[in-house]
């Protein structure tokens, strides 16, 4: 297929794109072509997210049932766990999770077992746009070799890409449509295929930004997600000074704030949870030591944001003792479970590990989130209580996990039961109330 070709397919919506990896990335922008009114197929190995999806059911937060069941009716969109219907497309996205091990190594085991399905499949003139967060180096260096296994040539005989994902879950005022996307091809083709159909997606053309290399689109989204953990970093040591001096750290925040120009306001809390923060900067970091070069205040950030946890369960504690309880023994009320507010997501919760920080150290675990009907802390299979109830529920303490506007804090703070509130969920403090 020429340039010419690709092009007038992209204006006429012809092309048929494939989503691999139907998750909080994927899903949405499989939904997003559909709606667009390109024939979309998603693939996902997961056969009760692709029966649900076919039966007009998402698992998404951000993807209601009601889009995913009209583009089905209209039959743009149908999902399938069997690879042969990658065979049908002539652009692939991938989107599957990257998470690393235990010794904070990259994982790439998603992306190759994605990578090996698209090559089983892969036509000449594909176009192929790999979206998992990921370190330099990956689309050419890995991705690269698994699609040509089969002789093709990648720039030659088929298209090459990386355009980041810049999802925020439960996020409504940006999206696909009008969140900027940075891609990088492999080849000036690659890169220029890649901006006409990301372009089509788009609120306006000029949103989608051509970089020069896939390596640079890499290393863009690991300098977001990092700058933002080094941040949250600061402000979380910063929000441990200024308890230590007796200083309300919001309070300081919302002054600073007040600067119109070089000043950005982040806050304190348990740590950042989720796919990405917790985990792109140890991509970074693993890539850095390649080169012999130690990323000290990359990883001095991770430490911080990871201790959070444990400072929390301290100050719940030294909350307790003023009250003449002890951890060990009582029952604490947790607000919130999901990794942020508004979303079910609880990979790398932050909320759910001080549960388990909390429960090791003899503490009886109550939590209520309603995004998040059940969870497992330790071997304690536990169930979300009524948000309306909160009140009259049996707890010594209470701990404000994860922010949401309609926490009972009045009612809560009306028990005369000691909170501990590491979100800044009810504004300045009542009674017993203290604020991280």
């Amino acid at each position: 297929m020429d340039s010419t070709t690709f092009d007038q397919r992209a204006t006429q919506r012809a092309h048929t794109v494939a989503v691999v990896g139907l998750g909080y990335v994927g899903l949405p922008l499989a939904v997003a072509f559909a709606e667009t009114g390109y024939p979309t197929i998603g693939f996902d190995v997961s056969q009760g997210a692709v029966n649900g999806l076919n039966s007009g059911v998402s698992h998404i937060d951000d993807v209601p049932n009601e889009r995913v069941a009209a583009l089905v009716k209209a039959g743009v969109f149908k999902a399938s766990t069997e690879s042969a219907v990658l065979g049908d497309a002539n652009v692939v996205f991938i989107c599957v999770p990257t998470p690393f091990d235990k010794a904070k190594t990259p994982d790439l085991s998603y992306v190759q077992a994605a990578t090996e399905s698209v090559a089983a499949h892969l036509s000449k003139g594909s176009l192929v746009i790999l979206q998992s967060t990921t370190y330099p180096g990956t689309t050419t260096e890995f991705v690269k070799p698994i699609l040509e296994r089969g002789g093709m040539k990648a720039g030659v005989d088929f298209h090459l890409a990386f355009s980041p994902e810049r999802v925020d879950p439960g996020n409504t005022q940006w999206g696909i449509g009008n969140t900027p996307k940075v891609v990088g091809g492999l080849t000036e083709e690659c890169t220029r295929r890649s901006v006409s159909l990301l372009a089509t997606l788009m609120t306006s053309a000029d949103l989608v930004h051509p970089v020069k290399s896939p390596a640079i689109a890499e290393m863009c989204k690991l300098l977001e997600n990092t700058y933002r953990a080094v941040n949250i970093a600061f402000v979380n040591e910063l929000a441990q000074i200024c308890h230590e001096m007796q200083i309300d750290v919001w309070d300081v925040i919302k002054a600073a704030s007040t600067k119109p120009f070089g000043f950005q306001a982040f806050y304190p809390g348990i740590g950042p949870g989720g796919h990405c923060i917790p985990v792109d900067p140890h991509y970074l970091a693993w890539k850095a030591r390649e080169f012999e070069f130690n990323t000290r205040f990359i990883e001095l950030a991770a430490d911080i944001n990871s201790q959070m946890a444990s400072y929390v369960v301290w100050r719940i504690q030294e909350l307790l003792n003023r009250s003449g309880k002890s951890l060990s023994g009582s029952t604490i009320l947790c607000l919130g479970a999901a990794f942020k507010a508004g979303v079910s997501d609880v990979r790398n919760s932050r909320a759910i590990h001080v549960m388990e920080l909390l429960q090791k150290q003899g503490a009886t675990i109550s939590y209520c989130d309603p995004h998040v009907p059940n969870v497992k802390i330790g071997d304690v299979e536990l169930s979300s209580l009524d948000s309306t109830k909160l009140a009259t529920a049996k707890f010594d303490a209470v701990a404000v996990l994860v922010g949401a506007s309609n926490w009972p804090m009045t009612e809560l703070e009306e028990t005369g039961k000691p909170i501990f509130d590491a979100v800044n969920a009810g504004g300045a403090p009542n009674g017993q109330r203290e604020r991280l």
